[in-house]
């Protein structure tokens, strides 16, 4: 075991490395000038904007050749320094995340572990059930095919603008200050509802389809025969069949954590939600270096830690793992 988590943890840490500096190098080889749309706020004053040019640039460190630029970022990053963001400038872009951050989190975790229990459970019941399969399956193969900005803006017209159900953009009303109150909470869900919905449900088609192929694939495998053979219950097989069919399934929970970063991204951006998606779209759209690199830090630094749980789940759940590392031991 502790061969296995070494060998991980390596992985990892190599893995952080090379993400991170891709991470670093993306914005700088943009096209276009950071300081120039800071600048823009002061186009009535073309004489200060000059010499504020020289001034922002030697401040945020870009008159420095790119090596020098590369060692400054890491010894900042490990300081727990990520720099002060070009477009919200003053503002400190950890503050600017860590603000962001209680956002997607309320977004996510809950549209990701639903959507996978309630996929999961659907396609379990697809899968042993031909005439439920018959019905399910279309639904299944539109929610995963519709795209998280098309599902997202179809949401937000049928039941925001035609029935108007929910809001279509922001986390809260105008006016609203953020707090533990219960008038707050109940406004922030009432914002919260259609974003959910966009993200579950695409998610879930796709969760879903695979447990329902898993399921038929394990019914006919040749241990199930096997044991039908053997007088064993309807129960006992299907029991055998979803334990081992939730195996990629697992491994699908971890990669989807990557993906639905994305597929956020686009949702936060259709609904105005200010989430981490919607910043790092500001910051790409203003060149921002320094916001871009600490939001895909962030989504950097929870799809491996996603991956590393999961990792762990898996030696639980699946011996074979584990003795493929430990030879027994």
């Amino acid at each position: 075991m502790k061969r296995y988590l070494t060998r991980k943890i390596l992985i990892y840490i190599l893995t952080f490395f090379f993400a991170v500096t891709i991470d670093w190098a993306i914005p700088r080889f943009m096209p276009g000038d950071p300081v120039a749309v800071l600048l823009s706020r002061f186009a009535t004053l073309p004489n200060v904007a000059e010499h504020l040019h020289s001034y922002f640039i030697q401040a945020f460190g870009l008159d420095k050749p790119l090596w020098e630029q590369y060692i400054s970022f890491w010894n900042a990053l490990l300081h727990g320094d990520l720099g002060i963001s070009i477009y919200y400038y003053p503002k400190p872009v950890a503050e600017i995340i860590k603000s962001a951050l209680p956002y997607d989190i309320a977004l996510l975790v809950p549209s990701i572990v639903l959507s996978w229990i309630v996929g999961n459970w659907l396609g379990a019941l697809a899968g042993k059930n031909r005439k439920m399969d018959s019905y399910l399956m279309p639904v299944f193969y539109f929610l995963t095919a519709s795209p998280y900005f098309w599902f997202a803006i179809v949401l937000a017209y049928l039941l925001g603008v035609k029935l108007d159900l929910f809001p279509v953009s922001g986390a809260y009303s105008y006016g609203i200050i953020p707090s533990l109150s219960w008038a707050f909470i109940k406004d922030f869900l009432h914002h919260w509802t259609l974003p959910f919905l966009s993200l579950f449900l695409v998610q879930l088609g796709g969760w879903a389809i695979g447990m329902r192929n898993m399921i038929i694939y394990e019914i006919e495998a040749d241990y199930a025969h096997y044991l039908e053979a053997l007088g064993s219950s309807e129960r006992l097989i299907l029991k055998h069949a979803f334990r081992n069919a939730m195996l990629p399934q697992v491994t699908g929970l971890a990669l989807q954590l990557g993906l639905i970063v994305a597929g956020a991204l686009t949702t936060e951006v259709v609904f105005s939600y200010p989430g981490i998606g919607y910043v790092l779209m500001q910051g790409i759209l203003n060149q921002d270096y320094f916001l871009i690199q600490g939001c895909f830090l962030m989504i950097i630094l929870n799809v491996l830690v996603a991956n590393f749980v999961i990792d762990l789940l898996y030696v639980v759940i699946d011996p074979r793992v584990k003795y493929s590392y430990t030879g027994g031991e």
